[in-house]
């Protein structure tokens, strides 16, 4: 694969030590922004390694494996898509995404994993609760969400992708019900309860002490103001996006490839750093995903970079209902016995070492030869991590 000729990391490496001067920071916020400005350098130490076969040598550096690197989630997006693949079934799948109104994301960005949790139990509740009323679906299904908290010109918006496939379970579990094709559940309804849900569970928040709320937000620590701030997102439309059915099996892989595990933005879309200026490509959504590019100060381009940094820990793909951990082993294989479908195939667990799952994946050793493509690279020498001097650095990838 070729490097690109901008990088995130650039970015930070150039400009990250001045942003750090002018600005306090969380500690989450700082090891994110040093593990990008660190990640395959010197800073994290290495290997020496040469051909056996040609004269080819090199330095490689280590990895940060920080969830937020643009350039350390293949591996784990490769790994969680095997694991997915004996989890299709032969039926249409549908994209549902439950967004926050700006009010909400305010109070979102000041609690992020009391309301992001609380963004995933009431988007999932919506679900449930929809596609088992008889009037609907009337079936229990399942279904995997995950949060993404940017736009395309990387502002703070908040939310959740849910990937389901078309029918479920029946009540008695002795049949499968689908969907009617190319529909899955009415939105105006899945808006309007998802709204509620949400705000119950904001205000029992509210009421716990759960929620801290300063700067401009910080007159809602009153009860009577914190009402009166709600009180108009119970009477607006909340933003429920059902996109059309996937055209297959294949075709949700292929998306769950680019979602999953991204970042706020891909290297691939950067096209210049000059003068303090970060210029990069996004598509506008609003005008029939327009391509347009969008120039940035770095400082506001590494602000808003950092304004999607997940709290520690955060788990950001969940799986529910007859896809959860707990019930899918026994769920899956019943959904495609009552669907007709032939058992998938026995996927044996990924491989926890790179080396191995780079060969599981690709058929290739890891360590292949880049050059002559038949010799294998041999470690010379290992490199112990340097002190970390910022911005000067010996880069390898």
């Amino acid at each position: 694969m070729v490097r690109p000729s901008l990088e995130v990391a650039d970015i930070f490496r150039r400009h990250g030590p001045a942003y750090r001067r002018r600005h306090r920071l969380g500690r989450q916020t700082l090891r994110v922004m040093r593990a990008l400005e660190t990640c395959r350098t010197a800073a994290l130490g290495g290997h020496a390694e040469a051909c056996d076969h040609c004269e080819f040598r090199r330095i490689s550096y280590n990895s940060c494996r920080n969830r937020h690197c643009p350039k350390c989630q293949s591996l784990a997006r490769a790994a969680w898509l095997e694991q997915r693949k004996a989890e299709l079934l032969p039926v249409e799948y549908f994209h549902v995404v439950f967004t926050l109104p700006e009010e909400a994301a305010a109070l979102a960005f000041q609690n992020q994993p009391v309301v992001y949790n609380l963004l995933f139990r009431a988007a999932a509740q919506t679900l449930f609760d929809i596609a088992g009323a008889p009037q609907h679906l009337g079936a229990e299904i399942g279904f995997f969400a995950l949060l993404h908290t940017w736009g395309q010109t990387l502002l703070y918006h908040p939310h959740l992708h849910c990937v389901v496939p078309g029918g479920g379970l029946a009540p008695e579990g002795d049949r499968w019900i689908g969907c009617p094709p190319g529909f899955f559940l009415p939105v105006r309804v899945l808006s309007r309860r998802f709204r509620r849900l949400f705000l119950e569970g904001l205000e029992k928040a509210f009421r716990k002490g759960r929620l801290k709320l300063f700067g401009e937000l910080e007159p809602l620590r009153e009860p009577a103001a914190f009402a009166r701030y709600l009180a108009p997102l119970a009477d607006q439309e909340w933003v429920v996006y059902a996109k059309p059915p996937f055209g297959g099996p294949q075709q949700v892989l292929e998306y769950l490839g680019r979602y999953t595990h991204r970042v706020a933005i891909a290297n691939s879309r950067l096209l210049s750093l000059e003068d303090g200026q970060v210029r990069f490509r996004w598509k506008d959504y609003r005008h029939a995903q327009r391509p347009k590019t969008m120039t940035l100060t770095e400082e506001e381009f590494i602000r808003r970079f950092l304004l999607h940094t997940l709290p520690p820990g955060f788990q950001r793909i969940r799986h529910y209902g007859l896809l959860a951990n707990l019930h899918r082993a026994q769920a899956l294989p019943l959904c495609r016995r009552l669907l007709g479908a032939p058992a998938a195939p026995l996927l044996p667990d990924p491989p926890r070492d790179f080396r191995a799952l780079l060969l599981a994946l690709t058929g290739q050793p890891w360590n292949r030869c880049p050059q002559c493509g038949a010799g294998l690279l041999v470690r010379l020498q290992l490199l112990p991590p340097r002190r970390y001097r910022a911005p000067a650095f010996e880069d390898s990838s």
